[in-house]
């Protein structure tokens, strides 16, 4: 990475940290990945274990699409192949979206380059694995080594950060669920029907649904994967 390069990354990086509201995380991203060509962002939560991957979306901007109509989150997880590739994913990868006759055409590339929308992917790890991901994106866009390096380091900084401000802190919840809370918890992180479960535990699926529910309502969440997420990160369950 070039000193500039890397001195402002660094600069991002550190107003990212020192953020109190999301929108100071936005603007420390923007400032740094626009001079590249980046003006297309999202940023979300995810995780392996959920059916539809991304858990939640902390903030998506720009023309995604190339209808100039406001992207939401529901629409942007219906239409980006892309929330799924990135279990896949082990570092940070471009990608490329062209116009063809039969539609739109989205692949992994080696670098940016051509017409149409293109930008980087970046996974972000975690104890548990992954996490979230970054998502920028433009229509002429640099895919330097130097500037992908700068945008895994601000993309990783704005998600932990927005996560920070945006979610509960672990611990926060740590000794709340009850037992039987705890039990179905696991069982479901460990991949098994609420049917089966019933069938172990001696309860009825509505039971076993009631506590889940309760479990999400304690941990401040609005999944089953994130309230999972929570409970491993705070001691509650194994991963």
């Amino acid at each position: 990475m070039s000193e500039a390069t890397a001195e402002r990354a660094m600069r991002a990086v550190l107003e990212i940290e020192a953020a109190q509201k999301l929108e100071a995380v936005q603007q420390a991203v923007r400032s740094f990945a626009r001079p590249y060509g980046y003006d297309r962002f999202v940023l979300f939560s995810a995780s392996p274990v959920s059916d539809e991957v991304v858990e939640r979306i902390y903030w998506v901007e720009g023309d995604w699409f190339g209808d100039s109509q406001r992207v939401d989150a529901r629409t942007y997880v219906r239409r980006c192949p892309f929330t799924r590739h990135v279990l896949e994913a082990r570092e940070a990868f471009f990608w490329s979206k062209v116009q063809e006759q039969g539609g739109e055409l989205y692949q992994v590339v080696r670098a940016p380059s051509g017409s149409g929308v293109q930008g980087l992917q970046v996974p972000v790890f975690g104890p548990q694995g992954l996490e979230g991901a970054m998502s920028l994106g433009g229509e002429q866009v640099e895919g330097s080594a130097r500037v992908r390096l700068g945008l895994c380091m601000v993309a990783t900084a704005a998600f932990f950060c927005a996560r920070r401000l945006l979610e509960p802190p672990v611990g926060e919840w740590a000794g709340k669920l009850s037992q039987r809370e705890r039990e179905v918890l696991a069982w479901t992180a460990a991949g098994r029907r609420q049917a089966d479960i019933a069938a172990t535990l001696g309860l009825s699926e509505r039971t076993v649904e009631n506590h889940l529910r309760s479990a999400r309502r304690r941990l401040g969440v609005a999944t089953t994967a994130q309230a999972i997420r929570i409970a491993i990160r705070n001691g509650e369950i194994e991963g």
